[in-house]
């Protein structure tokens, strides 16, 4: 027995050695693992916010299979979806939760529901699922006053229970901010904040300065153009280039602004330095246009929802920042990923989405050399087909427009030829939209015929008639189209400028470990 001892001790030491090497490893692939999210995170990103009152809304799954699909990087939930959550596992989609408003007043009142919150929510996913930030409460201030009180000692409960798990350092924690808190907003250098709220906003934005938090707000361009219609200019709003003489200029400080966006982003940093705080950065949590609205929403469109939102894209990561602070650039939430079909009126309530529910593209947006968007062709591999249920005589009219003043190429829906049949208005129509569609380059607007068309990433394709946005179309026509595309629409997904390749560098340190721990174990 005493051999048999001695036999064992070196597979002994072997063994406790390999659990010290793998106990290293961990360790230090868990640290260069935030180490390196910290460095991504340091650059300015677009991201989605991600609203649940959706027909049909997809599965956790199939949610983030369509994130990854998109290159999509960076999300807010107005929850703390443990599904979603849990399905974000070993992604590199970093997510911000929320809390919802009617959580304040439990959290708010006890430190105990607080850290369970935190222990049920986000250190029982972390870091496997990259939860970066938490959104307590969202407009609290303005919608619901009533809770105002609770708003920091909700935050610091939380914060106590982070450092408690020794997550304060990776995750930060904020609250959305109405734009409203802020009075005077043009010039910039003469906002404030509402005076009734700075008992409330003071001790909070101290509390951001002193763990390194930013200022999350809500910012909508286009409720500051319709509410101010004659005075700020609708291509101000879009972010559209203007000449000088039409560029919005702060006296006090001789600033120009060319946008309404950046114009608001200055108010906050001007709100907060009239209260001595001047090293808290501003995340705009919400942005976005209406791509549809009521009868007293005219400029709710679909193309100017497409150039808000591509021209948003190209200015975060243009890096310029804003007038008063070139040295910072907001990064920016789009509101919102789908169309929310479930709200209630008004009509643009629901839509504000980049796509509809079923994963379609509301509309493509334009931000081509911006970087790598989408993958292979969901969205940028669209067609536009008749919607059903549309009476034949609307749609012979827009047939016989397509064909003829639209110049669409339609000799294929000719007797004989090979997308004749079925010889149906709506199938005729279908083809002659797409090519109406393909030949614009799929631009906003071109796939709406007065609301008779919708845009579809399913190939209507037949038989032997291929349509002309068909990836079945012949070589030299998909290079043709290919070319045409490089300055035509690419669908929403969150940019990455750097380039770089996406394995990690705590992925080849785990590999590096690994081989040096089996070598040993080889010795």
């Amino acid at each position: 027995m005493a051999d048999s001892k001695l036999d064992n001790r070196p597979t002994t030491r072997m063994s406790l050695l390999l659990l010290v090497l793998f106990t290293v490893l961990i360790a230090v692939a868990e640290a260069a693992l935030v180490a390196e999210l910290k460095e991504d995170d340091d650059q300015p990103f677009v991201g989605v916010n991600i609203g649940s009152d959706v027909s049909n809304f997809l599965s956790p799954t199939d949610l983030v299979s369509f994130l990854q699909l998109q290159k999509i990087t960076h999300i807010r939930l107005y929850d703390a979806n443990t599904d979603i959550l849990r399905a974000l596992a070993r992604t590199k989609i970093r997510v911000i939760v929320g809390i919802p408003n009617n959580q304040l007043l439990a959290i708010g009142s006890s430190n105990a529901t607080a850290a369970a919150w935190v222990g049920r929510n986000v250190a029982a996913f972390y870091p496997e699922t990259l939860i970066t930030g938490i959104a307590v409460g969202d407009e609290v201030l303005t919608t619901v006053p009533s809770s105002a009180p609770l708003l920091l000692p909700s935050i610091q409960s939380l914060y106590s229970a982070l450092v408690a798990s020794n997550l304060h350092a990776q995750i930060k924690i904020s609250t959305p901010h109405a734009a409203s808190i802020i009075l005077d907003p043009f010039p910039p250098s003469q906002a404030f904040f509402n005076q009734s709220l700075v008992p409330f906003i003071l001790p909070l934005i101290q509390f951001l300065s002193k763990t390194g938090s930013p200022l999350m707000m809500n910012l909508y361009p286009y409720y500051v153009f319709m509410q101010n219609k004659g005075v700020v200019p609708l291509d101000n709003s879009l972010f559209k280039p203007l000449t000088p003489s039409k560029e919005m200029v702060d006296p006090n400080t001789l600033l120009h602004y060319t946008s309404v966006l950046d114009a608001m982003i200055d108010a906050a940093y001007f709100s907060m330095k009239n209260l001595n705080i001047t090293d808290v950065v501003v995340l705009v949590t919400e942005s976005g246009w209406p791509s549809k609205g009521d009868s007293n929403e005219p400029y709710a469109t679909i193309d100017n929802a497409d150039t808000y939102n591509s021209n948003l894209i190209k200015h975060v990561f243009d890096r310029s920042g804003t007038p008063f602070h070139p040295e910072f650039t907001s990064s920016v939430y789009i509101y919102e990923l789908f169309n929310e079909d479930l709200r209630s009126p008004p009509v643009s309530e629901g839509s504000w989405g980049l796509f509809y529910g079923n994963t379609t593209p509301a509309y493509l947006l334009h931000v081509s050399g911006i970087g790598t968007f989408l993958a292979n062709d969901t969205t940028n591999q669209t067609y536009c087909v008749a919607m059903d249920g549309v009476d034949t005589k609307t749609l012979q009219a827009a047939l016989d427009w397509a064909c003829g003043p639209g110049e669409a190429n339609c000799s294929d829906i000719q007797p004989g030829e090979n997308c004749y049949q079925p010889n149906n208005v709506k199938s005729h129509a279908s083809y002659a939209f797409d090519s109406y569609y393909q030949k614009e380059g799929k631009v906003a607007g071109s796939c709406d015929f007065k609301g008779i068309a919708t845009i579809t990433t399913t190939d209507p394709s037949h038989g032997n008639c291929i349509f002309p946005g068909s990836k079945k179309r012949s070589k030299k026509t998909k290079a043709a189209r290919s070319e045409a595309d490089t300055s035509g629409a690419a669908a929403v997904g969150t940019v990455r400028a750097t380039g770089r390749p996406e394995v990690s560098r705590a992925y080849l340190l785990v590999l590096l470990l690994a081989s040096i721990t089996f070598a040993i174990y080889e010795l």
